[in-house]
């Protein structure tokens, strides 16, 4: 069934509060500007990320893995399938024209973050930020195209030249979350074949290994690799990760963390060259290898979408979310 405006241009939408609670509530449609183009939200993927503003509230309607329908009549793409990439950019600034648009050095602003999101029935988007999605890729598999294949995917395309795959020998991903099993994915499908994966998720590390990984104990100390996917962000994860990278290896920091970090500097860091690699988000042009992960790993790709459900069921799915008993749940409004 369709979603249609409700009367006197109110929508519903999840309005979070801060201390961890959700309400569903009838807002106004939001304005959509010069350039923007209204998106009929159809599926939105929860976040992990997103548990910051659970606690603290949010100004503005969150959620960020979004993929709906153009309804925008007389618009060119009116009636489109689309993702919605998060990073507004400027398309001008050298940033943009490297093809980095998500550090845009122009515009600084996160779709579900620094204005609306996709936990509503309507999200306005910029027309540089839709991504047509192909037929042949179902709705609810169309959101990880952005966090869990993006984000992966630019993870280790960047790190491989650096560590490419015939030099790289075992790899070590910490941190089985939707991220993490995206990263084991992205590994297999640019050619590294020996992944090691840590978690103390046993359920988790099941799937992990069922997508080809070797299970790794937590916290172990008796190997080192010369290629670490750091997915927890976890500090003592990060620490460790110094410790267990090989010289001239590279340690990627995949997982995010607000709070700061003190890095422990014993004679491991001291005493060794390695890179230390920070990636975010994607580049708009990883979108169409990006769907073609999605395509080669479609079944294992679609384990992870663990539930499925609407915006009124939105607060307690969250919450099961929070908790670790869902690993990558849908927000579905068709």
């Amino acid at each position: 069934m369709n979603v249609v405006p409700l009367p006197n241009s109110i929508m519903q939408a999840a309005v979070f509060h801060g201390g961890d609670r959700i309400t569903i509530e009838r807002i106004a449609m939001p304005e959509v500007a010069a350039g923007e183009v209204l998106v009929r939200v159809s599926r939105t993927a929860l976040c992990g990320s997103d548990f910051k503003l659970w606690h603290k509230g949010a100004e503005f309607t969150a959620g960020h893995e979004i993929f709906g329908v153009v309804e925008q009549p007389d618009h060119p793409m009116h009636g489109k399938r689309c993702a919605v990439y998060i990073p507004l950019h400027c398309d001008r600034c050298a940033a943009c024209q490297r093809g980095d648009t998500q550090m845009c050095l122009e515009i600084s602003s996160l779709i579900g973050w620094n204005r609306p999101g996709g936990y509503a029935e309507y999200v306005p988007v910029p027309e540089n930020c839709l991504l047509p999605v192909p037929d042949d890729i179902e709705d609810s598999l169309a959101p990880l195209l952005l966090d869990v294949i993006g984000t992966s995917g630019h993870a280790v395309r960047f790190v491989s030249r650096i560590v490419p795959p015939q030099e790289a020998g075992p790899v070590l991903v910490m941190g089985a979350g939707p991220v993490g099993l995206g990263v084991v994915l992205a590994l297999r499908g640019l050619g590294y074949r020996d992944v090691h994966v840590a978690d103390p998720n046993a359920a988790r590390l099941k799937i992990a290994q069922s997508f080809g990984a070797k299970a790794h104990p937590v916290g172990d100390t008796s190997r080192r690799f010369a290629l670490i996917m750091e997915c927890s962000g976890a500090h003592a994860a990060r620490n460790l990760g110094i410790e267990l990278v090989l010289p001239r290896g590279a340690l990627v920091l995949v997982g995010e963390n607000a709070a700061p970090w003190t890095i422990e500097e014993g004679k491991v860091f001291r005493r060794k060259d390695f890179y230390m690699i920070r990636t975010f988000y994607f580049p708009i042009g990883d979108f169409e290898p990006n769907v073609a992960l999605l395509r080669q790993y479609k079944e294992e790709y679609r384990v992870l979408v663990d539930g499925e459900f609407g915006l009124s069921a939105l607060p307690e799915n969250f919450a099961r979310f929070a908790q670790g008993e869902l690993i990558k749940p849908v927000l579905a409004l068709d």
